[in-house]
C-alpha cells in the first residue's frame, strides 16, 4: 500500500499495531479503537431501514435494493481512482469478493427490503437483525479463525435469546414469512462483514468495499437500468433522500469505519457493537416513521446494553 492510502484512512495505523502482543497496552487501546471504529459504522447503518421505507414509497422494492449499489459505485469509483491505485481487486482475493457482493451488496439489501414491503415495519426488522452480531461471530469462528472466550459467547447468546424473544412477542409465539427473509438477510450480511473484516485486516475498509462495488457493477448497472424502465417509479423528496441514505451511507460510507474496526478490534469482538444497532434503529423508527412501541422494547434495550458492555469485556 502506498501512503496515499494510509493517508485516506485513519484506522489504518490501528490494523497493523494489532500485532501487539495479547494483553499489552498496545493491543487493548487497538481493540477499543477498532470498537469505536465500528460504533461509527453501526451508528450509519442504524438508519438503513427507515431509509429503504421511504425510498420503497416512490421506488420498487428490487429498485431500492439493486439501485444502492451502483448510487455507492459512484464514490467508490472517485476514490479508487482517486488513490491511483488498480480499480480491480488482486485475483487471488477475488472469491473473497464475491462472497461480500453476495453478502452485503444483493443479499442483505434484497431480503431486507422484501421483508419491510411485505409489512415488517422497520422496528421489528431491526430486532431480528439484531441477530446479526451472533451470526457475525460464528461466521469469525469459522472464516476468520478467532476463537473468543466462553464469557464472550455467553454475552452473544444472551442478546441473542434477547432479541429472539421480544421477536416472537411481537408475532404472537411465532415466526412469519418476513422473519424468513430477515433470517436471510441477517445471514448474508454476517458472511459479508466476516469476509470483508478478514480482507481489511491487508487492505483499508473504503478500498475492500469500493472493490467489492466495482466487481458487482457489470451486474448491478443493467439490473438497475431495467428496473427503472419497467417499473412504476414515483419520485419525491422523501423517496429520494431515503435512497440517497441507502446508497451513499448504507452502501459505502458506513462500510470504511465498519470494516476497519473490524479488522482493528477483532470480527466477533468488534462485531458485537451491532448488538447497539436494534436500538438505534427504534430510535429513528419512532422518531422518522412515528412507529410506537411499549415496555417489552424498554426490557429488551436494557437486555441488549448489558450485553454490550459484557461482550466489550471479555478479551477476544
Amino acid at each position: 500500500m502506498n501512503d496515499k492510502d494510509s493517508a485516506i484512512v485513519p484506522g489504518r495505523v490501528a490494523v497493523g499495531s494489532a500485532s501487539a502482543p495479547a494483553g499489552s497496552a498496545s493491543s487493548s487501546g487497538t481493540a477499543w479503537r477498532g470498537t469505536l471504529l465500528a460504533g461509527l459504522g453501526v451508528l450509519s447503518f442504524s438508519g438503513s431501514f427507515p431509509a429503504t421505507v421511504f425510498a420503497m414509497e416512490g421506488f420498487d422494492p428490487y429498485l431500492v435494493a439493486i439501485g444502492r449499489a451502483v448510487i455507492a459505485a459512484v464514490p467508490a469509483l472517485v476514490f479508487l481512482v482517486a488513490a491511483r491505485g488498480p480499480l480491480l481487486p488482486p485475483r487471488s482475493h477475488l472469491r473473497s469478493y464475491l462472497v461480500i457482493v453476495a453478502g452485503v451488496v444483493f443479499g442483505f439489501p434484497v431480503f431486507s427490503g422484501l421483508a419491510l414491503d411485505a409489512g415488517a415495519g422497520a422496528s421489528h426488522a431491526a430486532v431480528v437483525i439484531g441477530l446479526l452480531p451472533a451470526a457475525t461471530a460464528a461466521c469469525a469462528v469459522l472464516r476468520g479463525g478467532e476463537r473468543p472466550k466462553p464469557v464472550f459467547w455467553a454475552a452473544c447468546a444472551l442478546g441473542a435469546v434477547s432479541i429472539t424473544a421480544f421477536t416472537l412477542s411481537r408475532d404472537g409465539g411465532h415466526a412469519t414469512g418476513a422473519d424468513l427473509l430477515l433470517v436471510g438477510a441477517l445471514l448474508s450480511a454476517a458472511a459479508g462483514y466476516t469476509e470483508g473484516g478478514r480482507l481489511a485486516r491487508e487492505t483499508p475498509g473504503w478500498r475492500v468495499i469500493s472493490y467489492a462495488l466495482v466487481v458487482a457493477a457489470p451486474l448491478t448497472v443493467p439490473v438497475t437500468v431495467a428496473l427503472a424502465l419497467t417499473t412504476d417509479v414515483r419520485p419525491t423528496a422523501t423517496s429520494l433522500a431515503g435512497f440517497a441514505y441507502a446508497g451513499l451511507i448504507s452502501m459505502f460510507l458506513g462500510f470504511i469505519p465498519w470494516y476497519a474496526g473490524l479488522a482493528a478490534g477483532g470480527i466477533a469482538r468488534a462485531g458485537q457493537t451491532q448488538l447497539a444497532q436494534p436500538l438505534l434503529t427504534l430510535l429513528w423508527a419512532w422518531l422518522l416513521l412515528d412507529e410506537r412501541f411499549g415496555p417489552v422494547t424498554v426490557a429488551a434495550a436494557l437486555a441488549v446494553l448489558v450485553c454490550v458492555a459484557m461482550s466489550q469485556r471479555a478479551r477476544s
